[in-house]
């Protein structure tokens, strides 16, 4: 079995450590990767410090990963050693329910096996995502990257990407539309660049005024402040949608009340605490919609990666060195960074 070198957390409030772990060995429809960048999701830090329920420790998160094909299985067809290849949020599904067979796999009936901190059907042992040397994942579950881009940048777009593309995709955002974004994180960033490229007005709404001009220069229209109450007066009843990626507990009735009729608030963050209750009437006035989106599928996912490559699109990051990760954890926690951190596994210590 191929041995990998990977950051583990140990405990919620435990710093990362070095872990020698071993991968299954490919089989027949199994693509190898070593692991060239990983993104740091925000996904990442509630797991490692059980906020969303015991992680099982040892964990190794990472679902935001580019590297390059070193192995494939007897029966691979898509790839080739030396190819570029990315793994986001999943690594298998049933593949038989009607989720599945409408290419949303992240819907699987049975359950959709994570990344990281899932049950591997193939050994039964937990999963271990992008925090390491290299990964092996069946090839239904692994991704195209173009040789055009930056491989750095393109690593947040296998979650961070596709969790702003599907619910843009889904609700049929396009020229004439009119699109809000809350909050202007690695989410809100890539919501920003996406809903522009697809030709959308834009609106960006904070809670910082000092984000302005970071905002305009992503693609952004116009800028709200959130906490000015004749701003967001000003924009009622204008938005097609908007796409809400603020993790944290926030009055989602004073963004309902700024959609058009029959217009939609998709939800895409996940607070470790509950929101304030949601007044009925905010959705019933105008036939409005509050709903939720989680990543998107596997095809959808291409799609997205192909998209961004053709536009030109990638995440703004930051490259830190692997040992580097409980610091980039802290300064997540305080919006200190523009606008995802990126792993370069080429810093892995050798003695991990």
């Amino acid at each position: 079995m191929p041995t990998a070198h990977g950051y583990a957390a140990t405990a919620p409030d435990a710093p990362f450590s070095p872990l020698r772990f071993d991968r299954r060995d490919p089989g027949p429809t199994d693509v190898q990767i070593e692991i060239l960048f990983c993104g740091v999701c925000h996904s990442d830090l509630h797991m490692a410090r059980s906020e969303w329920g015991a992680a099982p420790y040892p964990l190794v998160p990472g679902h935001e990963i580019v590297g390059r094909v070193t192995a494939v299985g007897d029966e691979v067809t898509g790839f080739s050693a030396g190819d570029l290849a990315g793994v986001g949020c999943m690594v298998d599904s049933c593949q038989e329910c009607a989720s599945c067979q409408e290419d949303l796999e992240q819907f699987c009936e049975k359950g959709a096996t994570m990344t990281y901190g899932g049950i591997e059907k193939q050994t039964g042992n937990t999963t271990a995502g992008g925090y390491s040397s290299s990964i092996v994942v069946d090839e239904a579950f692994v991704l195209h990257v173009s040789d055009q881009v930056d491989l750095a940048a393109t690593a947040p777009l296998l979650c961070a990407g596709i969790t702003t593309y599907s619910p843009l995709r889904h609700h049929g955002i396009g020229e004439g539309s009119t699109v809000g974004v809350v909050g202007l994180g690695g989410l809100g960033h890539m919501g920003v660049k996406l809903a522009a490229a697809m030709g959308a007005k834009v609106v960006l709404f904070t809670t910082s005024p000092g984000k302005a001009d970071d905002a305009r220069a992503l693609g952004a229209d116009e800028v709200v402040v959130s906490t000015d109450k004749d701003q967001m007066k000003a924009m009622r009843g204008k938005l097609d949608m908007i796409l809400n990626t603020v993790a944290a507990p926030h009055d989602l009735n004073a963004f309902l009340k700024l959609l058009k009729r029959d217009g939609a608030m998709v939800l895409v963050g996940i607070p470790s605490t509950p929101h304030p209750p949601v007044a009925v009437g905010m959705l019933v006035g105008g036939r409005r919609s509050l709903t939720g989106s989680a990543i998107g599928g596997i095809a959808e996912t291409q799609e997205m990666l192909d998209f961004c490559a053709e536009h030109g699109i990638t995440s703004d990051v930051e490259l830190i060195a692997m040992d580097q990760i409980d610091d980039a954890y802290e300064r997540m926690l305080k919006g200190d960074v523009k606008f995802r951190f990126v792993i370069d596994l080429a810093t892995m210590p050798a003695t991990a």
